[in-house]
């Protein structure tokens, strides 16, 4: 597991350029932008991902995602690079903007498209790949995806109840600024597989993420840092990380575990949250635990 929780600033310095300066090849039915991480790895597992034209830069799974154009942060969007796309529809999660730009494109009535938010819990996953599977025509391929989840739900949750541990894990995200964290909350979706992998996280907050001082993390003093791949990759090693304050004294960075993830792991559930749950709990409990 390895990925990131990218900063505002430096999302909108890449949209303006695009992802790797990629170009579509020109061969669709249709044109779709998909504005939505969330919707678009679901797309790609149901195979569905021929027309798919340019997607927002937090659209980072799978890996061929990045071979195609970007149009800027789903909330710091660029008409002009959705519109240079000639899409013949939108497809996104109702967490899009900014409002002028979201103006503009309905003021050029180009079709919209939205499927079933609040995606929860692994009921309501398995309901939107149905829901997407049925639009796209790939109702065997959602329904293979939802059993495969479905399966691996299962085995993850069998799995966590043989560890005794209950250890207290952090995921957090060092940004630009000296000093500044992100961290994510209870009401994250990485909340809930940190507890169906047998974990527990320590922030409370009103949304999914929130700034933490160096004083609250060394307070909260977790088991296990979990360091999403755009803080860990400017670092570079688990040392350099320690050096980072507030880390130094916590368990965590006492006993090495301190961990690179992936943003796309975490941040909202999908196909492969089975799986990634498994290897939470991996990283998390101390029988098993391993360096990725």
């Amino acid at each position: 597991m390895k990925k990131i929780i990218p900063g505002m600033l430096v999302l909108a310095v890449l949209a303006s350029c695009g992802r790797f300066g990629n170009k579509d090849n020109g061969d669709h039915k249709e044109r779709i932008v998909c504005l939505a991480k969330q919707y678009n790895e679901i797309i790609f597992a149901l195979g569905a991902q021929k027309d798919i034209v340019a997607v927002d830069i937090s659209s980072t799974y799978p890996e061929a995602i990045k071979t195609l154009p970007t149009v800027g942060y789903h909330r710091a969007l660029s008409a002009e690079a959705i519109i240079a796309n000639n899409p013949t529809l939108i497809i996104h999660d109702n967490n899009i903007g900014p409002e002028h730009v979201v103006k503009q494109l309905n003021d050029l009535k180009i079709p919209m498209k939205t499927f079933q938010d609040s995606v929860v819990n692994i009921e309501r996953t398995q309901s939107l790949i149905r829901e997407m599977g049925g639009y796209f025509h790939k109702e065997k391929e959602a329904d293979s995806l939802c059993q495969k989840l479905g399966r691996e739900m299962e085995t993850a949750l069998t799995d966590a109840k043989r560890y005794t541990d209950t250890p207290k894990v952090l995921i957090i995200h060092f940004g630009q600024a000296m000093n500044i964290y992100m961290a994510l909350t209870k009401k994250s979706n990485a909340a809930k597989m940190i507890e169906w992998a047998g974990g527990k996280m320590p922030v409370d907050g009103n949304k999914g993420m929130q700034p933490l001082s160096p004083e609250m993390i060394a307070q909260a003093d977790p088991d296990v840092i979990l360091l999403t791949d755009f803080g860990y990759d400017r670092l570079g090693s688990v040392e350099k990380v320690k050096e980072l304050p507030g880390i130094a004294g916590t368990k965590a960075a006492r006993s090495n575990h301190i961990y690179r993830v992936e943003e796309h792991d975490m941040i909202y559930l999908g196909p492969r949250t089975g799986a990634n749950v498994l290897a939470f709990e991996k990283l998390i409990h101390d029988s098993t635990r391993i360096r990725p």
